[in-house]
């Protein structure tokens, strides 16, 4: 039986108490952080060259422990770590597969960081591991203990960060990126109790023989992506019923020129085809949606003339003055003349075109929006 991603977010969110603030909760994380790692390094003093080596070790040891933590007590039900399973293989694998990683709202927060008192009970372990060590070396304990703790930071940090959407600026770093990658084939069912069980830097799973890795698409790697963003009078609910609608596009974006399709916004799985004149070229796509959540997010890509892949999405968050409406658009070539060109000349173009479309959508879409209220 398919497990249905959406059902189970939508119960996992429900039973999320109502006073939960994911801001508070990743700010006292980082907060009381770097309060520990503070008291750690203010007891440094005079680090000798022997010393400083204690932080690549305790990065291997963190790695390596990071490693055992995630494989033995997050995908294998233990009576010791009976709470860390149900929310790691439970909740949190659950809630994200592959192909559906990235969080939704900010309360989503809940299944991608730790609960925050675990930072406090092991941080007293920490404590307690400095005040051992100290006994021999003050420097080599506050460089153990800062070092660990950094590490679990860093875990807490990039995990997020693994979940970001794909168009987020910092998803697409060369390192997070990377590992975002290896996170999303670990959670495949196939191999989430087997493979990349590391989550900053993969050494365990290399030397253990744990690392599995799949290329991206080439449509994938070579991606240009361009993201634009307007204010405009009007509900996410309103502005994005009237963006996603195909059949109105060639009324605000200069490249459509004619739709045929289904009216009004399309839901996942919907189709439309398109005529276009974008970047100087003229050319035919053929749509597929996959994802609408009213008032949030609409995401479709398509196929075109010329080996052009192409993917699409729209984003809506409510402000002060309507809504803050983010488009995102990914396209690549598949030879290397359509890439040259693309690199020289169409690019330039398709941005200032994209950025056109922003300036008329908003005017035409809150006279369409005022139209629809008075109705």
């Amino acid at each position: 039986m398919a497990h249905d991603v959406q059902a189970f977010r939508s119960r996992y969110r429900a039973a999320i108490p109502p006073r939960y603030n994911p801001w508070l909760h990743a700010s006292f994380v980082l907060a009381y952080g770097a309060l520990c790692l503070a008291f750690f390094w203010s007891r440094l003093e005079q680090v000798s060259l022997l010393e400083w080596l204690v932080v690549p070790l305790t990065l291997v040891f963190y790695n390596w422990g990071e490693y055992n933590v995630h494989k033995g007590l997050g995908h294998h039900k233990r009576r010791l770590g009976a709470l860390f399973y149900k929310r790691h293989t439970g909740d949190h694998h659950s809630f994200f597969i592959a192909g559906q990683m990235r969080y939704e709202t900010d309360r989503d927060w809940r299944v991608i960081l730790f609960p925050a008192w675990l930072i406090v009970l092991y941080s007293l372990g920490l404590f307690a591991a400095w005040w051992l060590l100290a006994q021999l070396d003050a420097n080599v304990a506050a460089l153990f203990a800062g070092t660990m703790l950094l590490g679990y930071m860093s875990y807490e940090v990039f995990h997020a960060c693994e979940h970001l959407p794909d168009s987020h600026p910092v998803a697409r770093l060369p390192w997070i990126r990377q590992m975002r990658r290896l996170h999303e084939l670990h959670h495949r069912r196939e191999l989430m109790q087997t493979h990349n069980f590391n989550i900053v830097f993969p050494l365990t799973d290399w030397l253990r023989g744990t690392l599995y890795w799949e290329p991206l698409e080439k449509e994938e790697r070579t991606m240009t992506v361009m993201r634009h963003e307007t204010e405009i009078a009007g509900s996410p609910e309103q502005v994005l019923a009237y963006a996603a609608t195909p059949t109105r596009w060639p009324e605000w974006h200069p490249s459509s020129l004619r739709v045929k399709g289904p009216g009004g916004p399309l839901p996942a799985g919907g189709h439309f085809e398109e005529d276009i004149h974008a970047g100087g070229r003229a050319g035919h796509l053929s749509w597929d949606v996959d994802e609408y959540l009213p008032g949030q997010r609409w995401r479709a890509h398509a196929n075109g003339d010329h080996g052009l892949s192409l993917k699409l999405t729209y984003e809506c968050q409510a402000t002060a003055a309507g809504t803050r409406f983010v488009r995102t658009l990914e396209y690549a070539f598949d030879n290397w003349p359509m890439r040259l060109a693309n690199l020289l000349v169409m690019r330039k173009r398709i941005d200032h075109e994209s950025e056109e479309s922003l300036r008329i959508l908003r005017d035409v879409a809150e006279r369409a929006i005022t139209r629809e209220d008075a109705a």
